[in-house]
C-alpha cells in the first residue's frame, strides 16, 4: 500500500510539473498560446471554387517588453522582429493574379497583385523611416521576396486609409507606412518559408493540402501574414498577440481540364486530410452550401458534415457545412477526409449576383506624352448611399495634373468631402491622393485625372523597358450597408473568416477592395542603337587600324632572282631541243 501511494504521489508531481498539454488547460488556468486552423471552401458564381486557409496563433504574452525568451507556437523570427523594431501591427500579402470582384463576389480578405506591406509602429519608435527600411529588409530575407526594393519612391503615409485592425491607443498616421510592389512574382520560394512558420509545418493538419504544384496551377493565389494586438478577454484590460496566416486560392475548372463543376479535395489539392495537427485546439473545414438563388439549393456535399453553421457574412446570410477534424469519432470511421462538392443540376440558368461595391480602373489616351487614369466605382445597392475612401498611389514619373481631377456621378459633379494630396518629388517619393467620396444608391462614379509621362535617365530603365511600368492598385475602404442585420458574436467562437474585420454595428460591414494594377508605357529610347554603334565602330576600327598597323610595322626585303625551279629547267631542256632560246 505504501509503495502504491508513493507511485501515485510521484505521478501527480510529474503531471503538475508537465503542466497543461498542447491545446488544453486546467479549469482555473488560461491558455498561454493556442492555435486554430480552418479551411473555407466557397463555390463561386462562375463555377470556380475558392479555398481559404486561415491559421490563427494567439499568444498571451507581452512582446514589446522584450522579456519573452521561450517560443512554443508563435514563430520566433516574427516575435523577435516585433519586439526589436517596435511593431504595433504588421500586414504582409504576396499575391499572384487578380481577384475578380465583379464575377467572384467579395473575398474574405483581398490583396493587390504583387507584394503589399503596411505596418503600424509603436509611439516609442523615434526614427520610423529607419525602422521601416530595416523591417522590409528582414522580411525580404524571411519570405524570400524582393521587399528590399521598398524605399522612399514607393512608400506613402496614408492619413485616412489603413486604420489599425487591432488595439490602438491612438491613430497618429505618422507611425504608418504603406508600400506596394505590383511587379513582384510569387512562387514556391515564397510559399516554403510561409509554411515553415506554421506550428505543425506542412506535415499535419490542414497544411497537408498546401501542395505547391497545385496551388500555383490556379487563377488566383494570395498568401498573407497579419500580426496585431487583441484583447485577452471581454474586459480588455490585458493585451494578447495574434498571428494570422491566410492563404486564398481559386481553382478554375476550365484550366484543370475537368470540364465539370464537381469538385473534391483530391481534385483540387491532389491530397486528402489524413490526420490533425496535435498542437491545434480547433481544426475545422467549412463548405458554403448557401442557396445561390431563390430555388432549392443546388450544391450537395459528402460525406455528411459534423454540423451546420449559419452566419451573416458580408451582409448576406450564409449556410456552412462544418467538418470538425478534432471530433473523437471523425477519423475512426474513415482514415481520410475527401470533401466532395456536387451540383445537382447545371447552374447556368441562374443570374450572377452583383456585389454591392466593386470597381475597375484603366488608362486612357494615346501617344507617349500624356494620358488619363480612369476609375469607375459601382454602388449597386438599390436604395442606400454610403461613403468610400479612395487611395491612389502613383509613381513620380507619371506627373499628375491635379487641376484636371473630375468626379462625375449620374452626369453631375460629385465633390469629395475630404481630400488629401501629397505631390511627388522626382526620384524621392510618389504621388498620394486620398478622397472621401459619397456614392449615391444604384450609381456609377467616374474619377479621372490626367498625367504626363516623364523621360527617365537611360540607367533608370529596367532590363525589359518595352514591357511597361506598373502602377499600384487603387484601394477602396468603405462601410457597406448590410442587407441582413448582423448580430454581435463572440470572436473566439465565430469562424476565423468572419473575425478579421469586426463589424462596428449590425447595419454595415467593412470592405477593402483593390482595383487592377495599371501597365503604362513610357518614352523609351532604342536600346539596340548602342549595340549597332558598337558593332559598326569595332568593324571600322578593326579594318582601318589593322591596315595602317600592317603598313607601319611590316618590313620589306629584296629577294634575288633564283634560277628557277624544276618546271623552268624542264622547259629550258625542251626549248634547247627545239632550237629556241632558253627562258
Amino acid at each position: 500500500g505504501g509503495m502504491a501511494a508513493a507511485v501515485l504521489l510521484l505521478l501527480q508531481l510529474l503531471l503538475l510539473a508537465a503542466g497543461p498539454g498542447p491545446g488544453r488547460a486546467d479549469a482555473g488556468q488560461e491558455l498561454r498560446d493556442a492555435l486554430r486552423e480552418e479551411l473555407l471552401l466557397s463555390p463561386l458564381p462562375t463555377g470556380d471554387v475558392a479555398a481559404t486557409f486561415q491559421f490563427r496563433t494567439r499568444w498571451d504574452a507581452d512582446l514589446q517588453r522584450g522579456a519573452v525568451s521561450h517560443y512554443r507556437l508563435f514563430p520566433k523570427a516574427l516575435g523577435r522582429l516585433v519586439a526589436a523594431l517596435g511593431v504595433r501591427e504588421l500586414h504582409l500579402a504576396l499575391t499572384q493574379g487578380f481577384w475578380r470582384t465583379r464575377y467572384w463576389g467579395q473575398p474574405p480578405l483581398q490583396a493587390p497583385a504583387g507584394a503589399e506591406l503596411w505596418v503600424w509602429f509603436q509611439p516609442t519608435v523615434t526614427d520610423v523611416d529607419k525602422a521601416w527600411k530595416e523591417l522590409s529588409n528582414i522580411l525580404s530575407g524571411i519570405f524570400c521576396a524582393s521587399l528590399n526594393f521598398i524605399d522612399s519612391t514607393n512608400t506613402v503615409i496614408p492619413t485616412a486609409s489603413f486604420k489599425p485592425l487591432g488595439l490602438a491607443n491612438g491613430t497618429d498616421h505618422h507611425l504608418l507606412r504603406y508600400a506596394v510592389l505590383p511587379r513582384e512574382v510569387v512562387c514556391t520560394e515564397n510559399l516554403t518559408p510561409w509554411k515553415k512558420l506554421l506550428p505543425c509545418g506542412s506535415k499535419a493538419g490542414l497544411a497537408v493540402l498546401l501542395k505547391a504544384e497545385r496551388l500555383f496551377h490556379s487563377s488566383y493565389h494570395s498568401q498573407a501574414v497579419h500580426i496585431r494586438p487583441i484583447c485577452r478577454d471581454a474586459s480588455c484590460l490585458v493585451m494578447s498577440w495574434e498571428l494570422r496566416q491566410t492563404l486564398t486560392v481559386v481553382f478554375d475548372f476550365f484550366s484543370s481540364g475537368q470540364g465539370k463543376k464537381d469538385w473534391s479535395l483530391f481534385k483540387m489539392f491532389s491530397r486528402t486530410l489524413t490526420d490533425t495537427c496535435p498542437l491545434a485546439s480547433q481544426s475545422k473545414v467549412y463548405v458554403d452550401i448557401s442557396p445561390k438563388n431563390k430555388e432549392k439549393e443546388l450544391l450537395e456535399v459528402s460525406p455528411p458534415p459534423t454540423s451546420v453553421h449559419e452566419a451573416v457574412v458580408q451582409g448576406e446570410k450564409k449556410t456552412y457545412a462544418v467538418y470538425d477534424l478534432l471530433s473523437p469519432s471523425f477519423f475512426n470511421t474513415s482514415r481520410s477526409l475527401n470533401v466532395q462538392l456536387k451540383w445537382k443540376r447545371p447552374q447556368e440558368s441562374s443570374e450572377m449576383p452583383i456585389p454591392t461595391l466593386h470597381a475597375q480602373r484603366y488608362v486612357a489616351g494615346y501617344g507617349l506624352q500624356t494620358g488619363q487614369i480612369c476609375t469607375l466605382i459601382y454602388n449597386s445597392h438599390p436604395y442606400r448611399a454610403f461613403p468610400v475612401i479612395l487611395l491612389e498611389t502613383v509613381p513620380w514619373y507619371l506627373r499628375l495634373y491635379v487641376h484636371t481631377l473630375t468626379i462625375i456621378t449620374k452626369g453631375k459633379e460629385n465633390k469629395p468631402s475630404y481630400i488629401h494630396y501629397q505631390p511627388a518629388q522626382d526620384r524621392r517619393r510618389p504621388h498620394l491622393l486620398e478622397m472621401l467620396i459619397q456614392l449615391p444608391a444604384n450609381s456609377v462614379t467616374k474619377i479621372t485625372i490626367q498625367f504626363e509621362r516623364a523621360l527617365l535617365k537611360w540607367t533608370e530603365y529596367p532590363p525589359d523597358p518595352n514591357h511597361g511600368f506598373y502602377v499600384g492598385s487603387s484601394v477602396l475602404s468603405a462601410l457597406v450597408p448590410s442587407v441582413t442585420a448582423m448580430k454581435d458574436t463572440d470572436v473566439e467562437q465565430s469562424p476565423l473568416f468572419t473575425s478579421l474585420f469586426p463589424s462596428s454595428d449590425g447595419s454595415s460591414y467593412f470592405v477593402r477592395l483593390y482595383t487592377e494594377p495599371l501597365l503604362v508605357n513610357l518614352p523609351t529610347p532604342d536600346f539596340s542603337m548602342p549595340y549597332n554603334v558598337i558593332c559598326l565602330t569595332c568593324t571600322v576600327v578593326a579594318v582601318c587600324y589593322g591596315s595602317f598597323y600592317n603598313l607601319l610595322t611590316r618590313t620589306f626585303h629584296m629577294e634575288e632572282p633564283s634560277r628557277g625551279g624544276l618546271a623552268k629547267q624542264l622547259a629550258n631542256v625542251i626549248r634547247k631541243f627545239r632550237g629556241v632560246p632558253p627562258l
